[in-house]
């Protein structure tokens, strides 16, 4: 087996064997699932979008289209979860480009960072960003990676007063700070925590996930695929018969996986692809794995 198949050679396989999804949704389907977030009962779609790499380009007509018809699908099929950050360099101006040429900007949930050291930068790092992205809210701001979150968290409590932010957050990517994240989560009661979490990367289940349950924050999940290292652990495989009742493809079983957890509010893989977009919102339709399913996909992801 090629351990350096990606998503791509994935898909293509699983058109040779005959597995791969339609990814055209039938007319006269459910709404996406979505789930409440606890501090204030508002739902949210399921599936979500992330834009670190995919949206880090230049802003030229052709790179918009494509990001545009990202943005279109999603919202298309129900979803309105956008992530980003700073950090991700020119994804920030590629959604406020994506909004100025129609995107609508108020079926969004704009989620985005900050990711600085002191109160000053901070400040005028999210101005940038609401500059960038042509908001004059954002929906989700969350210290990025734990970098001054005592600062950072004090300014997103006042702008939340000031109705220039909805909702407060933090985040992390590596299960070495999960110890950080819930020292975080107690001392600073967030209305959103981000985090990875999948079926390759389960440290979150055993502590941060019970954790947040018990606060009442909402989760979203960032690494969904381990950076693709699922999928080419999977390369060349046919979906199993058993998963076939909830998942028409291995990206569905994985995203499904993450959104049948309790705790999790949304998933947000990114993608600057057309066809991984659309398989990726069909996660959000259809049954979810029981509990007893759930550790059969464990099981099965171990074994390969």
């Amino acid at each position: 087996m090629n351990k350096y198949w990606n998503r791509r050679e994935v898909l293509a396989a699983s058109t040779l064997l005959g597995t791969l999804p339609g990814l055209a949704l039938a007319e006269d389907k459910t709404p996406m699932r979505t789930a409440a977030i606890p501090s204030s009962g508002e739902q949210l779609p399921i599936i979500g979008l992330g834009t670190y790499r995919v949206f880090d380009v230049e802003s030229t007509a052709e790179n918009i289209a494509r990001r545009k018809e990202i943005v279109e699908l999603l919202l298309g099929e129900g979803g309105s979860v956008i992530d980003t950050s700073p950090m991700y360099n020119r994804s920030e101006k590629m959604i406020g480009d994506v909004i100025l040429t129609g995107a609508d900007r108020d079926a969004l949930f704009i989620a985005t960072k900050v990711w600085t050291d002191g109160q000053d930068a901070g400040i005028a790092q999210m101005n940038r960003s609401e500059e960038l992205m042509k908001t004059d809210v954002i929906d989700l701001m969350q210290v990025h990676n734990l970098r001054g979150t005592d600062i950072h968290m004090k300014t997103i409590r006042e702008w939340q007063e000031d109705s220039r932010i909805r909702y407060s957050g933090i985040t992390h990517y590596a299960d070495s700070a999960l110890d950080e994240l819930q020292a975080a989560m107690r001392k600073h009661k967030p209305q959103f925590i981000q985090i990875n979490y999948s079926l390759g990367e389960r440290e979150a289940d055993l502590r941060v996930l019970p954790l947040a349950r018990e606060l009442g924050i909402a989760v979203l999940i960032n690494r969904p695929y381990q950076g693709g290292r699922l999928f080419r652990a999977v390369a060349g495989q046919v979906l199993p018969e058993w998963a076939k009742p909830f998942a028409a493809s291995w990206g569905q079983f994985f995203l499904k996986f993450i959104v049948s957890h309790p705790a999790v509010t949304c998933v947000i893989p990114a993608t600057s692809k057309a066809h991984h977009m659309a398989d990726n919102l069909e996660a959000g339709f259809g049954p979810l794995p029981d509990a007893a399913t759930r550790r059969r996909m464990i099981e099965f992801i171990r074994a390969t």
